[in-house]
């Protein structure tokens, strides 16, 4: 293609046209056609900038000629040469046609290369607004588009699609109270055991608020020292900290308009719940070793560990603190009564777990649901984490069976019908007799170490230092038997 602006030039005189090829060509690329048939050829096969084209012509006028270019190139720019100047002609060739240019017969050389170069540039002009106005258009649908999955990410990723439960959960209905509380801007009290996700409703809550635009940010209080925990919630002036030489901006100052959670506000000092009790009520603080007061626009939801009513009780804990901060109140149920959730849950710890190890994995067998769904899980989600990755790492199949573990887990298992059994704490402090007692025990440990060992009864045998006869007899007085299999007669090693 040639790198100048294409012409056509339409005449049904040969030496117009050659005249008009010679005063364009320097600068132009002249195509040239003696009808409007032979025009139209030409402009299905070329990118056509502009057409000069005679009014009157044999066959299809200039006009009618334009007019089917205005319906198929509308960007083409159209001028028409006519030796005629009626009124109505004109009126009729702007009407039908879209006539950019009447140029008059006999034309002058110069006036001819004008209205070329003007109509080539109004082609490139039009030609780059109809660019640029499909660009912001894109533009702006893919920023509105990329808002909006922004958006849609958030919620999805962070919101309360991450709290995973089963139909049944009793998660749910905590669930529920958090999304219709989640728009109203007041302080919330999330209650519950270490490891139950407190940190995920918060943020879960925030991302479904008004604030879901604004920054979340999140601390855990417990362990930390007075003066480590004023710096990170209030911030410094310079020199306040020995080795920093500038201000340190604290966490009620980073998320003002946005959302603050401070897990663990259980372990509070008096000196910590008198500051705080000033930023919930009055959104007002002082930064570390300045007199300067400054205000904060955070939204304050906050976690504890323990009841706090006990904690008032015993005055460990301010009252009226308590109500500036729970204005909405939400308990979380630890993972022990949640076992309906143990498969969507395991699921998909499994399949972050595979992924960040790179590791494939198919899931748990339900025996070894069964296992896990009988222990008490007192470090709740960690724990439950913890679990899944030694088995994933151990595993040497996609699917992860009962003999992968924990021990401990094993041992609490009272009995593959999934009936509640005292643990072993609860064993040595529970009532009956000795023997009773002493026999509840050896049935956990007998089924926990044939689960181990897949049911190789000579090498539990071995293990325990009982004779197969002995194992045998024990298994039968205790009712342990392995899955799926009722007939120890019939169970091989």
């Amino acid at each position: 293609m040639s790198a100048l602006p294409t012409l056509l030039l339409v005449d049904d005189e040969e030496h117009s046209l050659a005249a008009m090829r010679m005063a364009l060509e320097d600068d132009f690329d002249c195509l040239t056609a003696p009808n409007a048939d032979e025009a139209a050829r030409l402009m299905e096969e070329n990118y056509v900038q502009a057409i000069f084209c005679d009014h009157r012509m044999p066959g299809k006028t200039g006009v009618d000629f334009l007019a089917e270019v205005r319906d198929r190139w509308p960007d083409t720019v159209r001028i028409i040469i006519t030796g005629y100047t009626e009124t109505n002609d004109m009126i009729a060739a702007i009407n039908e046609a879209g006539i950019y240019q009447f140029l008059t017969k006999p034309w002058h050389p110069d006036q001819l290369m004008m209205a070329a170069k003007n109509a080539a540039q109004l082609f490139q002009l039009s030609r780059d607004h109809d660019r640029l106005s499909l660009e912001m258009r894109f533009i702006g649908k893919t920023a509105e588009t990329k808002v909006e999955a922004r958006r849609r990410t958030l919620r999805e990723g962070l919101g309360f699609e991450r709290i995973l439960r089963s139909a049944n959960s009793p998660m749910n209905a905590t669930v529920e109270l958090a999304r219709q509380v989640a728009s109203f801007d007041v302080p919330v009290l999330i209650s519950g055991e270490a490891g139950t996700g407190k940190d995920v409703m918060a943020r879960a809550m925030h991302y479904a608020s008004l604030r879901s635009d604004q920054s979340f940010y999140e601390i855990n209080c417990a362990g930390l020292p007075d003066d480590v925990l004023m710096i990170e919630l209030l911030g410094a002036k310079k020199g306040a900290i020995p080795g920093t030489p500038s201000n340190r901006i604290g966490l009620l100052q980073k998320a003002s308009r946005g959302t603050l959670f401070l897990n663990g506000v259980d372990t509070l000092s008096p000196q910590m719940q008198l500051i705080l009790l000033r930023v919930a009520s009055e959104g007002s603080f002082e930064p570390v070793g300045g007199t300067e007061t400054l205000t904060t626009n955070t939204r304050l939801m906050t976690g504890s560990h323990s009841d706090l009513a006990a904690a008032i009780a015993d005055g460990r804990f301010r009252q009226d603190l308590f109500y500036a901060l729970a204005t909405t109140e939400l308990s979380l149920p630890p993972l022990r009564a949640r076992l309906d959730d143990l498969d969507i849950l395991t699921r998909h710890i499994l399949g972050d777990l595979a992924g960040e190890h790179s590791k494939p994995v198919e899931g748990l067998t339900n025996l070894a649901l069964e296992f896990l769904g009988n222990y008490d899980w007192p470090g709740n989600l960690p724990e439950l984490t913890n679990e899944l990755t030694r088995m994933l790492i151990l595993s040497q199949e996609p699917r992860l069976g009962p003999e992968l573990i924990s021990r401990h887990i094993l041992q609490a298992d009272p009995s593959v019908t999934a009936r509640p059994e005292p643990g072993e704490a609860d064993l040595l402090v529970s009532e009956g007799t000795l023997r009773d007692r002493i026999e509840a025990m050896e049935a956990r440990i007998l089924r926990e170490t044939l689960t181990r060992l897949k049911w190789n009864k000579s090498r539990a045998a071995d293990e325990l230092g009982l004779s197969r006869v002995g194992l045998r007899s024990k298994l039968d007085r205790y009712g342990v038997h392995q899955p799926g299999k009722f007939n120890t007669a019939d169970e091989e090693d």
